[in-house]
């Protein structure tokens, strides 16, 4: 459910930036830099770069992962 929200007319004008360049809507750049900061939040320890990067890899449709193959190392 949509909700309206009034945000500043500066970080509107960056999720429309960057939501064309991630190939979201707005709203969804929004929300997921929400989810970045939560996720963030709640895993102090992690860094931002790797907390945005997996929570864009969990939202590929599993037909287009590419299987993590394990190979144990040459001696």
């Amino acid at each position: 459910m949509g909700m309206p929200v009034r945000i500043e007319d500066d970080l509107y004008a960056s999720a429309r930036d960057q939501a064309k360049a991630e190939h979201r809507t707005i709203a969804g750049q929004i929300e997921f830099w929400a989810n970045v900061g939560r996720t963030a939040l709640d895993n102090p320890d992690l860094p931002v770069d790797f907390i945005s990067e997996a929570l864009m890899s969990m939202a590929e449709p599993l037909e287009q992962a590419t299987p993590f193959i394990f190979s144990k190392p040459k001696n």
